[in-house]
């Protein structure tokens, strides 16, 4: 069996920052930003909400679109969970009222959407589980130092869930095949060095406890890594850039973006990207891009990305006609 998309949903927070707010208290201005990452708002959660409630929101919206019976299974793809433990997945199965279904969190930073796809799609190969709700969800703010102009204007804070079932790959939503890999000797490029087992227990103020990144390096790893993991599966899968209608990869800036679709030939107007309004919100950038993509049924898209590990995946389906989706992605 083949899992098969049959609902979509998104949560993000109400406030919006924008890169005026960050140009009034740090050395930045917003053409500065926009240029270098082609970000110009984000949004970011208030101190009261966890990244279990935008997950929890997205699924409700995902279900409520599916109209669908109650998932066997939940995967959650995050970065920041609530605590260290539990994760993430079992707070969100209990909240939505079910008992005994397995949950669980995968954690490849920004490209975890592409491995929770990839897992669920596996649940579903084995006859584990009949329907998945996978969900990408991130509250990066609670990890970006806020006064470093080099990392707080990239990030947001957001989640989007998708209802996979079992079906044909012949069907509209049918997704597959997979191409993911990792290279974890490069894992200081971009990390959070405290909190786990390694460095345990930093003080808040401490800087460890906050994300850092050698951006030349990342932006030129994420560009090879996702355009040669593209490559790899549209070869296992018999097709040429051609094939492609639509080109969604991680919204993690749009000069990253842009660089992937040009060494791969994707012409512009099949590129999806809404960073610029959302920033990179990793583990929830890849379906917040395509519930706002106005995606036609029958269209063939190309999904990618890339994160900290570093971590990558790519993955191809088929668009299903979902009707309407609702994009104002208030919650």
């Amino acid at each position: 069996m083949t899992a098969v998309l049959d609902g979509i949903g998104v949560a993000v927070p109400d406030r919006v920052v924008t890169n005026d707010d960050f140009a009034a208290r740090l050395d930045t201005t917003d053409d500065w930003i926009r240029t270098r990452t082609g970000i110009g708002e984000r949004r970011i959660a208030d101190p009261a909400v966890a990244t279990s409630d935008l997950a929890f929101a997205a699924a409700q919206d995902a279900l409520k679109h599916a109209g669908s019976e109650s998932p066997s299974a939940v995967l959650v793809a995050t970065t920041t969970p609530d605590h260290p433990m539990p994760g993430v997945a079992p707070l969100v199965a209990a909240r939505l009222g079910w008992d005994a279904v397995p949950a669980f969190d995968v954690q490849a930073a920004c490209a975890g959407f592409i491995y929770g796809l990839a897992a669920a799609a596996g649940l579903i190969a084995t006859g584990v589980s009949e329907r998945v709700l996978v969900i990408g969800a991130d509250v990066m703010s609670r990890i970006t130092n806020q006064d470093d102009r080099a990392t707080a204007v990239l990030f947001g804070d957001g989640a989007g869930a998708v209802t996979l079932r079992a079906g044909e790959a012949e069907e509209p939503g049918a997704i597959g095949p997979f191409d993911l890999g990792s290279d974890g000797t490069q894992v200081g490029h971009l990390m959070v060095e405290a909190g786990g087992t390694r460095v345990p227990g930093p003080s808040p103020e401490e800087p460890a406890r906050f994300l850092s990144m050698n951006g030349r390096d990342v932006y030129r790893h994420a560009v090879r890594r996702m355009t040669d993991s593209s490559s790899r599966l549209l070869e296992r899968a018999g097709l040429e850039v051609d094939d492609v209608d639509r080109f969604v990869a991680h919204q993690a800036n749009l000069r990253i973006l842009m660089a992937v679709a040009d060494r791969l030939g994707i012409p512009e107007e099949r590129r999806v990207s809404n960073v610029d309004r959302f920033g990179n919100t990793s583990a929830a950038s890849i379906p917040l891009a395509l519930a706002d993509a106005a995606l036609r049924p029958g269209e063939r898209i190309l999904l990618t990305a890339f994160g900290s590990g570093f971590t990558w995946g790519s993955t191809l389906m088929t668009w299903p006609d979902l009707g309407f989706v609702d994009n104002d992605h208030r919650r």
